[in-house]
């Protein structure tokens, strides 16, 4: 029997801080036809809050350290406010949607992050993905809304890449239907020179992508979005794009799209 397809979004920051455009973005993915996920992060509010409260935010290669303070601050932010938001925005336009953490319904456990040259501090890698309980709401009609905060099954919770979580749930849902994960982002695409905005890379394989790395066109930020791509598609993600939210709503403008 041939799997229904199912469309997993991972929005960022850039979209999240820009209420037009977090708006704009609502309407179209509201629009999406059939069962549909939303991830999202929120790394820029955090920041933004703990600067309010007078509490550090410290960063290593674009990666927040998550102190016991900070955690405070990451479930605040994700899980309350922005999550809460964004369903809201989400009923607005007539899609019945549910707000999420890891620890809802037992749907994402993850274990704390062993520190080897840094210690991250609170932060969460995924162990396993309850997608019979997501399931469960997609079949009701229900689009699950996922924030980056997971829990390890005895009481404590984590801040955990949201870019890892929609490629976790994308994976696990892999079981129940035909997956295509999305990547929203500020950018047309993975670009082949960054002062050039159309030079959009509209095919990357694992061939390509070693290519790319090694002449560092793919650096910093892009390293583990690339691997989070890859990752999904060695298990049971059928197609991974990378764009800007125009993609929502033309699947035909430039993009990247990701294959092995």
């Amino acid at each position: 029997m041939k799997k229904q397809k199912l469309f997993v979004a991972k929005i960022g920051g850039n979209i999240i801080e820009d209420q037009e455009a977090l708006d704009s973005f609502l309407k179209d993915f509201s629009k999406v036809e059939g069962a549909k996920i939303l991830v999202h992060g929120g790394g820029k509010s955090a920041t933004n809050l703990a600067s309010k409260l007078n509490i550090k935010t410290e960063m290593i290669d674009g990666r927040r350290i998550t102190s016991a303070e900070n955690l405070d601050i990451v479930v605040m932010t994700y899980a309350g406010l922005l999550n809460k938001t964004i369903v809201s925005g989400l009923q607005k336009n007539n899609c019945n949607a549910i707000g999420l953490t890891g620890a809802d319904a037992n749907v994402i456990l993850a274990k704390k992050r062993e520190p080897k040259f840094i210690d991250y501090g609170y932060v969460g890698d995924v162990i396993k993905v309850n997608d019979n309980v997501i399931n469960n709401f997609l079949q009701l009609g229900i689009t699950p809304v996922f924030c980056a905060v997971t829990h390890d099954g005895d009481g404590q919770l984590f801040n955990t890449n949201a870019d890892t979580i929609a490629s976790e749930i994308a994976s696990a849902m892999g079981n129940h239907f035909e997956v295509s994960l999305f990547y929203c982002f500020e950018l047309k695409g993975v670009l082949e020179n960054i002062e050039d905005k159309d030079s959009v890379i509209e095919h990357i394989n694992l061939e390509t992508y070693s290519k790319l790395r090694d002449t560092e066109v793919i650096a910093d930020g892009m390293l583990p979005k690339l691997q989070n791509c890859f990752e999904a598609l060695h298990k049971n993600v059928n197609k991974v794009h990378i764009a800007n939210a125009e993609f929502i709503r033309d699947n035909n403008i430039k993009h990247t799209t990701l294959s092995l």
